[in-house]
């Protein structure tokens, strides 16, 4: 035998060997239909699926990061033990009070009172917001957002920061390395960050030089301010222009229609946990709980004010807390469920809950953009249509070239939960958000009034129409809807 042909067989072997392995490892502490994608990756283009594995095929953080969340979480949990399950005055069901006791296992932050100061669906308006609320601090401001770039829009922004240090108020940033990299003006942007005194640094870095690396779609999508401790906002914009910093955007009209949210009260504190955390991840400092965690008076929920209950997840969260509060507040919704999300690809778990939630008469809208700006979580989304229409799901169109890129949902007139997550495999395990839960007060009304807003510029699907779509389109569909579970 020559070597030619014993280097072929070794191959061979080695092939057969690493999928007989991967079989068997793949699929442990995955969703089926992940498992299947790899699987199917792994065993029919080898070539492809074993390098794809292993640079992405792992979707938790180890070492440091991990251990960085189970400490918070068992620290949270400790200093809050003494705080009851259900604040003071809040009326709820058997079955929210449950979904509030999952949501403080899994992340260790309580359910504790807030008041919701208002939604804003205007870039420009919010911006403005934020600006305000800077000009006003008098110690501190905690930025985080996934996207961070100085344009005509976030200029006002800028500003404040940089007149707040002046006074001698501490600006801290956190923004997503990979998330804010391809916008125009990015080093200019740090370096006047820089010399304007804030202090800020890189979410998820990659850098191999530095030892540095980690899966590159991990990041952190998360957007949140606090100030002074007093107040936070939450929500799904991104600090960048509507139109993301693109001029064909600008051409064609394309803007980005977003949705988040001000509050103040008790809930700042949780918000302001989930900022203490991933400062310390990022920076290895460790800011003092005693100065950042400051309680505000107590409310009894009711008109603008509101039990809230913070519930963080991503990466360091393997059991998935935005995933099963999504999936438990579908399940014990009777009369009616609205979900407003750009990117809806959801796991079995949750389809099937949204798709029963129809069948046995709870009327479920779900808000999602006429053309998607992402190609392949588009078509994937367009998968699950005929299953929801089949269901009876109504399902709102938003009118394109506008990006609907608000991210909430309310089930019945009892509870609502708005922040960054998408309803979508990437916002369950691979990206860090951040959701409010909110009820007894005025923030189910809020978001059902945006409801109202949507449905008057929005089209309605029919079966009838998706019927009509050509046979390649579903094609296309299916095939991306494989490549979305590959996580």
């Amino acid at each position: 035998m020559t070597w030619v042909s014993l280097l072929t067989t070794g191959l061979i072997a080695l092939e057969y060997g690493l999928k007989v392995y991967a079989v068997g490892t793949v699929p442990e502490n995955r969703r089926p239909a992940s498992s299947s994608a790899w699987l199917l990756l792994i065993l029919f283009v080898p070539v492809v699926g074993f390098p794809a594995y292993w640079l992405i095929g792992s979707p938790w953080v180890h070492g440091r990061r991990h251990l960085v969340q189970a400490e918070a979480n068992a620290l949270l949990a400790r200093a809050t033990e003494s705080l009851p399950q259900i604040p003071y005055g809040a009326v709820v069901s058997p079955g929210l009070a449950s979904v509030i006791t999952m949501n403080r296992r899994l992340t260790g932050l309580p359910c504790v009172t807030g008041t919701e100061e208002g939604l804003y669906g205007d870039t420009d308006e919010f911006f403005q917001a934020l600006a305000d609320e800077i000009d006003a601090a008098q110690h501190y401001v905690h930025v985080e957002f996934y996207i961070v770039a100085r344009d005509a829009s976030t200029e006002r922004v800028f500003a404040a920061m940089f007149a707040a240090v002046q006074r001698g108020v501490t600006v801290r940033l956190l923004l997503d390395h990979l998330g804010s990299r391809k916008y125009p003006g990015r080093r200019q942007m740090l370096k006047a960050l820089t010399d304007g005194g804030v202090q800020w640094h890189h979410m998820m870095p990659i850098d191999p030089l530095r030892r540095r690396w980690r899966r590159p779609d991990l990041r952190n999508h998360r957007k949140l301010m606090v100030v002074d401790g007093e107040v936070a906002f939450v929500g799904s914009h991104n600090l960048i222009a509507d139109t993301y910093g693109s001029a064909a955007n600008e051409r064609v009209g394309r803007r980005w229609k977003d949705l988040s949210m001000r509050l103040t009260g008790d809930a700042v504190a949780s918000v302001q946990a989930v900022f203490l955390t991933d400062w310390y991840t990022e920076t290895h400092e460790l800011l003092d709980p005693a100065t950042y965690l400051v309680d505000q008076p107590d409310l009894v929920p009711g008109g603008s004010a509101n039990a809230m209950q913070v519930v963080p997840s991503g990466p360091g969260f393997p059991t998935e807390p935005n995933l099963r509060m999504f999936t438990a507040l579908v399940n014990q919704a009777v009369e009616r469920i609205s979900i407003t999300s750009p990117y809806f690809v959801p796991d079995e778990a949750l389809l099937a809950a949204i798709t029963s939630a129809a069948y046995r008469g709870v009327r479920v809208e779900l808000f999602v953009g006429e053309r998607a700006d992402q190609f392949l979580v588009g078509h994937a989304q367009r998968s699950y249509y005929r299953a929801l229409l089949e269901a009876g799901v109504v399902i709102h169109l938003y009118p394109a070239p506008t990006v609907l890129h608000g991210k909430y949902m309310t089930a019945d007139d009892a509870v609502g939960a708005i922040g960054s997550s998408n309803m979508d495999f990437r916002s369950f395990g691979l990206t860090y958000e951040i959701m409010l839960m909110g009820f007894g007060g005025s923030l189910v009304e809020r978001l059902q009034a945006n409801d109202d807003e949507y449905r008057t510029v929005s089209r309605v699907l029919t079966l009838e129409e998706w019927d009509a779509q050509p046979w390649y389109m579903r094609y296309l569909d299916n095939v991306c809807r494989l490549t979305a579970a590959l996580m």
